[in-house]
């Protein structure tokens, strides 16, 4: 893990977007990444910006070198699985990938009655809803809960600065938002997926909670899309002293966004008006976090690039790689 004073030496250098030569055609930006077309291959470039709510709310040192790397670790360990895009990554913050048809819905799969946004089943199961997303939730149920089985709560794909929307099975599938088979693979590949990331990150000391997975098309074939099993896109809880904590009903241990969620939370933020500002403090412990989550998951030592000129290098790296 990269030291606290390197972090906060860093904190300047974060990464908040990359300027790519003309030759790499128009960026695209969106919450954390930048995106550049080339040919059938698409770059994505995962900056230091830090989302929640739908919002960019601040830059993490070394979150999109986690965020890239981990995504990286899984896409290898569920290749078996589903075809994804990655074709390779030229630079610790990015990844070439092929060139998909977005399908425009966010599968969610959930494994615990938990969340703070306005698209979790909590705050739906809060408000006195028993049926969510389409699905009957029974009566006595508590914040943190363990389901009985993993449930799947699509969403729509929101553009920056707006929020995702419920969706259902049922609707999906009457309005004819993608074909009934299409949609019935990506709800068992998307289960099938979680089963083996509760397992991997069992074996790390780690409950998967939640998480989300995006799909695309490449020559009509379902492929794999975006990122996966990140702290981005997953809620992960600290496995030893969950049982004792939900008991007392205290918030689990957690290495995800939560603790920056409830943060913003108790600074008076839940998505509208103006963020507060992070503290430095508050910068390097989300850094950490985000560096500790992968450590546990991969078993490896994260060794963040402290060169202090990240755009550079990711510019030099993609030209190199594409020999232009």
């Amino acid at each position: 893990m990269v030291s606290k004073q390197k972090i906060v030496e860093n904190i300047p250098n974060v990464l908040k977007t990359v300027n790519l030569p003309t030759k790499f055609g128009k960026k695209i930006q969106g919450k954390v990444r930048d995106v550049h077309i080339v040919a059938d291959k698409r770059i994505i470039i995962t900056t230091d910006r830090q989302s929640a709510f739908d919002r960019i709310l601040g830059h993490i040192p070394f979150k999109g070198q986690v965020l890239t790397q981990l995504s990286e670790f899984w896409f290898d360990k569920t290749k078996k699985i589903v075809t994804n895009h990655l074709i390779a990554t030229p630079d610790p913050n990015t990844m070439v990938v092929r060139e998909c048809q977005l399908i425009p819905v966010e599968m969610v799969v959930r494994g615990y009655l938990t969340g703070v946004t306005s698209t979790s089943t909590w705050t739906a199961y809060e408000k006195g809803e028993r049926i969510i997303y389409g699905i009957k939730f029974p009566n006595g149920m508590k914040k943190n809960q363990k389901m009985q089985e993993p449930i799947i709560t699509p969403t729509t794909k929101a553009d920056i600065g707006k929020h995702d929307e419920k969706l259902t099975r049922k609707d999906i599938i009457k309005s004819k938002l993608l074909p009934e088979k299409l949609y019935k693979q990506m709800e068992k590949v998307s289960l099938t997926l979680f089963e083996t990331g509760t397992k991997v990150c069992t074996k790390a000391g780690i409950i998967l909670v939640d998480t989300k997975y995006e799909f695309g098309l490449y020559k009509n074939k379902l492929m794999l899309i975006d990122e996966i099993h990140t702290p981005d896109s997953s809620r992960f809880w600290k496995k030893d002293s969950y049982k004792e904590r939900f008991k007392k009903g205290l918030e689990p241990e957690n290495f995800d966004k939560e603790f920056l969620r409830i943060w913003f939370k108790e600074h008076g933020f839940s998505g509208e008006g103006k963020p507060p500002k992070m503290p430095d403090e508050f910068v390097v412990k989300v850094s950490q976090r985000y560096q500790k989550i992968y450590e546990m998951i991969t078993g490896k030592k994260f060794k963040g690039d402290i060169s202090g000129e990240v755009d550079k290098r990711v510019v030099k790296n993609l030209k190199q790689f594409f020999s232009f």
